[in-house]
């Protein structure tokens, strides 16, 4: 089966989905791009359609609609509007540079998915904190774009749990998804977006603070399971409709003993315990076509829709 990560680089150790060209630590941003697979640019052309029959026939421009193609390949990426604001892959990865030269972040990987019609790149902050038992979560920035239309140029504090590499997103606000979304009909301004993440050390310290409180509040056997319904049952489903089996299934056995970390003492019997089966669920083992399906799902779709519940049904907890 053909990958959907078409490629990607990254430093020190191979990220949870296994795929990727290894790097030394500071390399400049042309190594990055070419390692990463994003040295090429977003071209635009006109739609055209023929109009006739045989060899009686005439070719039209459609002015409502414009093709996004790669430099590289010419492989055809998306039709959008001619109102489409392009996001070059090279400015992905310029985001981070003034981040990186006196902000203290550090790259860690960067790729493209679906033949570049995604393309990301993940920077360290340099925040981090330690609960109970040792158990380490890191501070992420994460920079996406995509050009067929699925994903607003988005950026997301995350979180990364070391023992087992599980993902998680901050929320930057009360209420709000926790991203900087810029649509596309929007030119993209690094400089505004990086302004609007000034609260991004709030949102870090709120994050560890409440992650603090989950890992202080044991749950028992009604507190799970009713966790686990909230998060992956449909409740606007029928009532005769069933949650996943094997989804809560998976995801009590993690919790239960069977997650990298479970028996640590912040997540044994805890409701941080809780989020993190669900994110380990999601990140590890959840059915996915792909590793590579499985990391777009987890950090786009609805995985990260899964993972967002979870940390909104574990707070719950705790209120």
């Amino acid at each position: 089966m053909a990958h959907l990560v078409e490629t990607m680089a990254f430093i020190r150790e191979t990220p949870w989905h296994g795929l990727g060209n290894r790097l030394l630590e500071k390399q400049p941003l042309d190594v990055w791009l070419q390692a990463a697979g994003m040295d090429w640019e977003i071209k635009t052309t006109d739609v055209l359609f023929r109009v006739g029959t045989g060899s009686n026939f005439n070719i039209h421009p459609n002015p409502d609609a414009k093709v996004l193609y790669r430099s590289d390949t010419l492989a055809p990426l998306s039709v959008v509007s001619p109102r489409y604001k392009v996001v070059q892959p090279r400015e992905i990865l310029e985001f981070y540079r003034d981040l990186v030269e006196v902000g203290g972040f550090a790259l860690e990987t960067a790729g493209v998915l679906k033949g570049g019609k995604k393309l990301w790149a993940l920077a360290r902050t340099g925040e981090e904190f330690l609960l109970r038992g040792a158990d380490r979560v890191k501070g992420y920035l994460l920079l996406a774009t995509s050009c067929d239309g699925t994903l607003a140029t988005t950026a997301q504090f995350t979180s990364v749990r070391v023992v087992c590499n599980n993902t998680l997103q901050l929320s930057l606000e009360q209420g709000k998804d926790g991203a900087i979304k810029v649509p596309h009909s929007t030119t993209f301004d690094p400089d505004a977006v990086k302004a609007a993440l000034g609260v991004g050390v709030t949102a870090w310290n709120r994050f560890a603070e409440s992650a603090q409180v989950l890992a202080e509040r044991k749950v028992n056997r009604l507190d799970v399971t009713k966790f686990v319904i909230s998060v992956l049952g449909d409740r606007d489903a029928p009532l005769t409709a069933q949650p996943n089996e094997k989804a809560l299934k998976g995801v009590i056995e993690l919790f239960a003993g069977q997650g990298k970390g479970s028996q640590l003492a912040s997540s044994n019997g805890t409701a941080w315990g809780l989020v993190n089966a669900v994110t380990e669920y999601v990140d590890h083992h959840r059915r996915a076509k792909s590793q590579d399906t499985r990391l777009d799902s987890a950090w786009f779709g609805q995985g990260a829709g899964i993972k967002a519940k979870a940390w909104t049904e574990a707070l719950k907890l705790v209120a």
